[in-house]
């Protein structure tokens, strides 16, 4: 029973996989008009006088908008032939026993590749871009001058939050796809970043002036929610990053000893 459960539940992994690796194209396109629309749709409800939108106003959107699709088609040019780089010479991930293998060994080896339990991680990654970048529409209306410094601050770090995370786990999800040996240690970088980027949103608007008390608890609510969820995924998946057969092969091309 156990074992036709994890046949079956492979044979799903890899069948979403092929949907995603076969589709990538329609999902930058669809982003980019998904995105579009939300950003837009941002822009026309947000209180603007007179209805006119600056362009200082209207960049941080189109940012959010073009960047996550850039960096991924970058990162799948940059990762184009991501299984084949070079090992890093000196391992991190240093818990347990383990044989290296050869490239030729390790893409032999049948737990090779991104399947299995690690799609589950791939879709995770990808769906944090439009979470990301939904929290930040629903957070951040467009905004003119004047306006106090605590709150064009406020905006600008929420903005370059968004803005970096979601391309940040774009490009960690393609390095997970195309093979990269450095992508276990890039999703920890990411995550180091995304919870340093929390704690720099609140320092950096708490020492741009005073700010009002409800605006600073709902500021307070989000950042906190945005570093538990970043603790709670790496509290789920840094022992599978480390300890995954699948992983090993796949990204450190080595197996149990």
């Amino acid at each position: 029973m156990l074992v036709q459960l994890r046949q079956r539940l492979q044979v799903r992994s890899t069948a979403m996989l092929a949907t995603i690796e076969g589709g990538l194209d329609r999902l930058v396109i669809g982003w980019l008009l998904l995105a579009g629309l939300a950003c837009a749709l941002r822009l026309a409800t947000s209180p603007i006088p007179h209805g006119l939108v600056p362009p200082s106003s209207i960049s941080p959107y189109l940012l959010l908008t073009v960047m996550p699709a850039a960096s991924m088609l970058l990162a799948l040019r940059w990762f184009r032939d991501g299984d084949r780089l070079e090992q890093p010479a000196f391992r991190l991930a240093r818990v347990g026993r383990w044989t290296a293998l050869s490239r030729t060994e390790a893409r032999r080896h049948p737990l090779y590749g991104p399947s299995g339990v690690m799609v589950s991680l791939l879709v995770g990654m990808l769906l944090n871009v439009p979470v990301r970048a939904l929290e930040f529409l629903a957070a951040s209306p467009a905004l003119t001058e004047p306006v106090p410094g605590w709150l064009s601050t406020l905006h600008f770090l929420m903005s370059l939050d968004a803005v970096l995370l979601t391309s940040l786990y774009a490009v960690a999800f393609v390095a997970a796809l195309r093979g990269v040996p450095l992508f276990p240690r890039l999703l920890v970088a990411v995550w180091c970043v995304d919870l340093a980027m929390q704690l720099v949103v609140a320092d950096g608007v708490m020492a741009s002036g005073r700010v009002p008390a409800d605006v600073a608890a709902a500021l307070q609510g989000l950042l906190e929610g945005n570093i538990k969820k970043v603790l709670i995924s790496a509290a789920l998946w840094l022992p599978y990053l480390l300890l995954s057969r699948r992983v090993n092969v796949t990204y450190r091309h080595r197996v149990l000893a």
